[in-house]
């Protein structure tokens, strides 16, 4: 039985899911885990993953066609969970790119916007990031300053953007602005006149993340880059619905780092003549966690199988990003606290899964925004 699975819940995954999610936990474990503390440290997303990451295939999963897998919800659930094993910051480079930028062109774009971006974008050949927040309303996103406005064939936009992922890496930014006609999509590249990407630094939290803020001064985009099936604020939200169920499920992993974690440190870590394991506190402040991580890892399944039948509300989504995100976060901070003194330091994962859950519990709806959105649900009133 395992405390990581106690309900045996990898049974119920396919063949195919189990092969994505061992192909993906040997990457973490063999490729990725060993640059991790050190990209951390020095706050720098380790970008010599980047053609791993593509030649893994797991960009855009969910997608179909345009060199993309084509693979159902569960298998993009436990990919995000076993990035997330490693760090936040390296599944949140592969959640942008697959359900923020991908999603986004294959749901909204053009025949020829999917077919030129796409396929580059599957193989990392290209990254993309994702403008929708701003600076003075993170979580009013009706409320957006930058404006786009047609001039002849083109469309003039000015604003900025603030706390992008993948800001300064990429080659394409999916851009929301204020128009006459309503909130719509645009497809920016990098080298278009105007554009510029700023990296944001002395972060404490998602250090092994790029994260930037984006100008607009008077970009001029060609008409054919607007994404033409994307009208009204629902498309941007749509995106950040696939988002979040990646993060619900990513959460997952970084709860089985600081339980594995915890267990080896607590069975080999001897005070008062006997394992820490032994002792009946520490065996209780375990018991807990696993009771925790058992039920989110039940919650995620479930989403999943409702993603994979069509029948997903935005609703549930928000409670289980709320859910496992917490359970997550507080799962880290009780390891840490077991680890005494040697978990501050970069040796042992919880407290830099801690810092990062500080800010995945923030971004893509806050704690409040979760609770108000099944509130609603559930009552069947708006208290936004």
């Amino acid at each position: 039985m395992s405390p990581e699975d106690f309900y045996g819940i990898g049974a119920e995954l396919t063949e195919e899911d189990r092969l994505v999610q061992s192909t993906v936990a040997r990457f973490v474990d063999e490729r990725a885990a060993p640059l991790l503390p050190r990209a951390f440290e020095e706050g720098d997303f380790p970008v010599t993953l980047i053609p791993e990451i593509g030649a893994l295939g797991i960009l855009g999963s969910s997608i179909h066609g345009y060199g993309c897998p084509g693979l159902g919800a569960l298998a993009y659930g436990v990919i995000c969970e076993e990035l997330e094993r490693g760090d936040s910051g390296l599944r949140s480079f592969v959640s942008v790119q697959s359900s923020l930028v991908m999603y986004p062109i294959a749901t909204y774009g053009s025949e020829a916007q999917k077919a030129h971006w796409l396929p580059k974008l599957a193989r990392a050949e290209a990254i993309g990031c994702f403008g929708l927040t701003e600076a003075q309303g993170g979580s009013d996103p009706a409320a957006l300053e930058t404006r786009a406005r047609l001039d002849g064939g083109n469309w003039i936009l000015t604003g900025s953007k603030m706390w992008i992922t993948n800001g300064t890496l990429a080659d394409l930014a999916v851009v929301w602005a204020q128009t006459d006609q309503g909130i719509r999509g645009f497809l920016v590249e990098k080298d278009m006149p105007g554009f510029r990407a700023q990296a944001i630094h002395h972060k404490l939290s998602l250090r092994a993340s790029d994260t930037a803020a984006l100008f607009f001064d008077r970009v001029s985009v060609p008409e054919h880059n607007r994404l033409p099936g994307a009208q009204g604020l629902k498309a941007p939200l749509s995106c950040l619905t696939q988002a979040r169920y990646g993060i619900a499920w990513g959460a997952l992993g970084a709860a089985r780092s600081c339980l594995a974690t915890v267990l080896d440190y607590t069975r080999t870590r001897e005070l008062f003549g006997r394992p820490l394991a032994a002792t009946q506190t520490v065996q209780r402040r375990i018991a807990e966690m696993v009771r925790a991580l058992t039920l989110a890892r039940l919650l995620a399944f479930r989403l999943g199988q409702l993603k994979d039948q069509g029948k997903l509300d935005p609703g549930q989504v928000s409670l289980a990003k709320w859910n496992n995100v917490r359970m997550a976060l507080e799962i880290a901070r009780e390891a840490r606290d077991l680890l005494g003194g040697a978990g501050i330091t970069t040796e042992f994962p919880p407290l830099r899964h801690a810092l990062n859950l500080e800010s995945v519990v923030t971004y893509e709806g806050t704690e409040t925004i979760h609770e108000l959105v099944v509130g609603k649900a559930v009552t069947g009133f708006d208290a936004f």
